[in-house]
């Protein structure tokens, strides 16, 4: 990527609407599943729930085929980031489990993920629990800093501030995961602009009523270095330290934000971050 080559279309009103769709298939799914996980499922077991829950809803999986990758869900356990390969896994307590989905709803595209601990918090680690927590709140902190003027890359410079103060908080220090970013996304899953998680010297295109983008930050407990398996799509941390994964897909509307990913909208969340919600009727 040449810095300052880059575009950030966007999109009308009429349009953003649509997205809604895809998007509140892809969060619905994503509340179907973490209700769904237990010990014992295979990671497949995740991937067959979310086809058919998608399909169902009239849509289709984007990631399905996507480049000849063979699943609906990237589903990523332990010391894998992303990309994960839904299979024969057997899931356990205590494993941490990122699912990262996308759906396809009348041409448009959503795409958002979590992070869980199989057999909830009190199965879990304290560090894999400070960990996600650090992760959502950095999402939560790079979309709120999404508004009309600000550079795009901007943002990665927020993601990264607030990983740098839960890390104090927390008396850990957070791996900002090297090379993966968020993206923009509308009628293709992978769009202009880069989405940063990390502070970059150029500010990258101007946001502007009408922008979306898939924000997502990847933290790990150690180092910030990770390579390929040999299926050439799963993303595992070199030292095997445990990583998180959240992501929303985001629509800055005239009036403020509107998280197409999110079953409310983001209206929960986004006060309390200093946003505003606003909806388009």
């Amino acid at each position: 990527m040449i810095f300052g080559r880059e575009r950030l279309p966007v999109k009308t009103p009429e349009q953003i609407v649509l997205m809604r769709r895809a998007g509140l298939v892809v969060g619905e799914c994503l509340e179907l599943l973490a209700g769904s996980t237990r010990a014992g499922m295979t990671t497949g077991d995740l991937d067959g729930i979310a086809e058919e829950f998608i399909r169902g809803q009239g849509g289709t999986p984007s990631f399905l085929g996507y480049y000849g990758f063979p699943a609906t869900l990237c589903v990523s356990v332990n010391d894998e980031v992303v990309h994960g390969i839904p299979g024969d896994r057997v899931l356990h307590d205590g494993d941490l489990v990122s699912i990262d989905c996308g759906a396809i709803v009348a041409g448009w595209h959503g795409d958002a993920a979590i992070t869980l601990v199989v057999g909830g918090d009190d199965a879990a680690d304290d560090a894999d629990l400070q960990l996600s927590a650090a992760t959502r709140r950095a999402l939560w902190a790079g979309i709120a800093g999404l508004r009309p003027g600000i550079g795009i890359y901007d943002i990665g410079g927020v993601i990264e501030d607030s990983v740098r103060s839960s890390a104090r908080a927390d008396g850990r220090d957070y791996g900002i995961l090297d090379g993966y970013t968020g993206h923009g996304i509308g009628t293709e899953m992978h769009m202009e602009p880069t989405v940063y998680n990390e502070r970059v010297r150029p500010h990258g295109p101007q946001v502007r009523a009408g922008a979306t983008v898939a924000v997502e930050p990847m933290l790990t407990l150690g180092s910030h270095e990770s390579h390929e398996l040999a299926d050439e799509w799963t993303v595992v941390t070199n030292d095997g330290a445990r990583a998180a994964h959240w992501e929303h897909t985001v629509a800055v509307t005239d009036g403020g934000l509107w998280v197409l990913t999110a079953v409310d909208g983001g209206a929960a969340e986004l006060g309390s971050v200093g946003a505003t919600y606003a909806p388009i009727d």
